[in-house]
């Protein structure tokens, strides 16, 4: 397929810059997946559309300041690190932003004392895996000198971290938020409770896979890079019960989404493990269990579009955003959402 199929103009005004004070205040576009029906509301209204027995699954992963600024050693080059997953021993994949100037051995200098990297092994496309020298907790360290690798698309620095993270964020190591997950507080998840809506956390840390451009014509050539998730015994048991009694499954975002196709796709059911997957959904796969999908707004040509579409239909979903263009939804991460039912 080519990649222009998934193209669409956005006014710039509409790309979402900063969060909304209320989280579940955005709008909410509803779309019926099977016919393209549209219904516009707020996304306090989202338990509506919630029944006894459904299962809502959410990612639970925090985003990390997974964002480092340092200086090379021997040159004093600036160097740029984003920390993409942690490896043993203190290694991590990162991708550079001056790759060119590291090499196997060079090292990098965030803070003398403190903070330093030394690359280990050059990978393809930027990414580098290196190790960490530092003094006390690695995660502390990051708090002191790290920043929220928000993306480049908002323009206007978060006030405070916690507006780029979910209110369930539990397990830290993520490069991006699952956006999907911003709209919802906690009184919403105690009313779909007392609907008796089952919630399930599973966790998928945000990487290259989510959010690297397709780069190909054909993209079915797109090379999707490893994310790492894990399933719990208490997860895997919750969801094939859900299985087993032919109750709705509900994700919240593409993330929830990739993870729970992806361990159903290989073991047939939910299994308790943690692995990477490097599962690309475009339009003719065939989901296994998923029935519900709540996500925001993507961009033009990214694989996130090409998931949506592939939950629906292409013309569905773009007929879906041409709309919200013309209602003047707001885009993107801190954008407003959609549930496709």
């Amino acid at each position: 397929m080519d990649i222009h199929l998934f193209d669409f103009v956005l006014p710039d005004h509409l790309i979402a810059q900063h969060p909304l004070i209320e989280r579940d205040q955005s709008k909410l576009l509803v779309m019926n997946k099977l016919t393209g029906e549209l219904t516009d509301t707020q996304f306090f209204d989202i338990v509506n559309y919630f029944q006894a027995g459904d299962v809502l699954v959410r990612n639970n992963t925090q985003v990390i300041p997974a964002r480092l600024f340092g200086i090379k050693k021997t040159t004093g080059a600036h160097i740029e690190f984003l920390l993409l997953r942690a490896l043993p021993s203190d290694h991590y994949e990162v991708l550079v932003g001056n790759a060119k100037a590291v090499k196997v051995g060079t090292e990098i200098v965030f803070k003398e004392g403190v903070l330093q990297a030394i690359c280990t092994e050059v990978k393809e496309e930027g990414i580098r895996i290196v190790k960490f020298l530092y003094q006390g907790i690695f995660l502390e360290v990051l708090e002191e000198l790290g920043e929220t690798p928000i993306p480049p698309y908002i323009k206007e620095k978060i006030s405070t971290k916690e507006q780029y993270q979910t209110i369930y964020a539990k397990v830290p190591g993520s490069a991006a938020a699952p956006t999907a997950g911003f709209h919802f507080t906690q009184k919403i998840f105690d009313q779909l409770q007392q609907r008796g809506v089952t919630i399930v956390d599973i966790t998928l840390n945000v990487g290259l896979g989510t959010f690297r451009p397709v780069k190909v014509n054909n993209i079915h050539e797109h090379v999707m890079h490893d994310e790492w998730y894990t399933v719990t015994e208490e997860a895997a048991l919750k969801l094939n019960e859900a299985l087993v009694h032919k109750k709705r499954i509900i994700a919240v975002g593409t993330t929830s989404m990739r993870t729970l196709e992806s361990n159903i796709a290989k073991y047939n059911q939910f299994k308790a493990t943690t692995e990477p997957t490097k599962l690309f959904i475009t339009p003719g796969y065939s989901f296994k269990a998923v029935v519900g999908l709540i996500t925001n707004f993507h961009l033009p040509k990214s694989t996130l579009l090409m998931l949506v579409s592939a939950f629906s239909t292409r013309e569905f979903i773009l007929n879906a955003y041409h709309h919200a263009i013309d209602q003047e939804y707001r885009f993107f991460s801190f954008g407003d959402a959609m549930l496709i039912v």
